[in-house]
């Protein structure tokens, strides 16, 4: 159904360039990521632990503001 739709509001070259737009950003993030992935581990050893630790500190956060202001 979606080839339906999407062949009644694209042109065959609209389709074509959407494609290759896609494939060819794709392979360049996935050249990129795998550049950088050796600086990462390097530079960003625990990134992972304080963006967790963040989000759960935020959540904390709105919990707490939320049982002072019913109170």
């Amino acid at each position: 159904m979606f080839i339906l739709i999407a062949a009644k509001m694209f042109t065959t070259g609209r389709i074509i360039f959407a494609s290759f737009f896609v494939i060819a950003f794709l392979a360049l993030m996935i050249f990129s990521y795998k550049k950088d992935a050796k600086n990462n581990k390097k530079y960003y050893q625990n990134g992972a632990l304080y963006v967790a630790i963040g989000i759960i500190t935020v959540i904390a956060l709105l919990f707490l503001s939320k049982f002072l202001i019913k109170g």
